[in-house]
């Protein structure tokens, strides 16, 4: 009977799945992937061969932006607007301005903070590839590109731009048209550029 009794007393061994440490382990391996997910949409264009990254841009370039398009009006365009930052500002001087922006997540961002500040009316959002955009209706457009865009991108400008528009580059020049103002340095320079098609043929 003590034999039997004592063998009916032991503990069986634990299952997995119970327990302190496996909580720790689901709640960790939940916010991996919860991070994992939200970043994707991030930094998925870095993985493109030609890429605008989301780099938000500083106060600096908002104020050398605006700078160089002093006495200026009309359309405005932001190509790879990121979080819409320069479309607002551009808005609240007077353009009707619109962003275009390949990560739908920053399209969507850039629309409810335009909503929350008042702009919905002057500015809009849309996930585009620059590539495939007619920029011809704009006479005026901001690029945070790549150095390895330039080129590219300049020969659309002068294709499709029409005579008199502006283009203001940022942290990279156009490699071939030549500007006629800079402003400011370093990181936060920019460079504005005329489009005459007349006059220059890339």
């Amino acid at each position: 009977m003590e034999i039997l009794e004592s063998s009916s007393k032991t503990s069986s061994p634990k299952t997995f799945g119970s327990g302190p440490a496996f909580f720790v382990l689901c709640l960790t391996g939940g916010a991996a992937t919860a991070i994992s997910l939200i970043s994707i949409p991030f930094l998925s264009p870095a993985f493109r061969k030609v890429c605008l990254p989301y780099v938000p841009a500083s106060e600096s370039q908002i104020v050398n932006v605006l700078s160089a398009l002093r006495n200026r009006s009309g359309t405005l365009i932001d190509l790879g607007s990121g979080d819409g930052r320069i479309v607002r500002a551009a808005a609240n001087y007077g353009f009707q301005a619109t962003g275009v922006e390949l990560n739908f997540w920053l399209v969507l961002y850039s629309r409810f903070l335009s909503l929350c500040k008042g702009y919905s009316r002057s500015c809009s959002f849309h996930r585009r590839n620059l590539w495939s955009l007619n920029l011809k209706p704009y006479s005026n457009v901001v690029i945070f590109g790549t150095e390895d865009m330039m080129p590219q991108i300049e020969k659309k400008f002068v294709t499709e731009l029409e005579d008199g528009s502006a283009v203001v580059a940022c942290r990279f020049p156009l490699p071939n048209l030549k500007a006629s103002k800079i402003i400011g340095e370093g990181i936060d320079t920019v460079w504005l550029y005329e489009i005459f098609k007349g006059h220059q043929r890339l």
